[in-house]
């Protein structure tokens, strides 16, 4: 978690319970304005995307054979 986040979450806390559900909503609609349809990836989901797309160009791939399914 950012450093950032970390400082949203402790000023938040300090907030009555009423005020915390009003923060809530804001950043909701704040996320939902920048991705209304949750399509758009985080750094860090990016970064895992492309670490999983270089071991696939390395081949590095399960078989779906070797999977135990049950």
């Amino acid at each position: 978690m950012s450093a950032i986040s970390q400082e949203i979450i402790k000023m938040v806390d300090m907030l009555p319970e009423q005020d915390q559900s009003l923060a809530f909503e804001i950043i909701k609609k704040l996320v939902l304005a920048w991705d209304p349809d949750y399509t758009k990836v985080t750094p860090s989901e990016f970064e895992s995307i492309r670490i999983g797309m270089e071991q696939i160009d390395r081949g590095e791939v399960i078989s779906h054979n070797d999977i135990n399914w049950n």
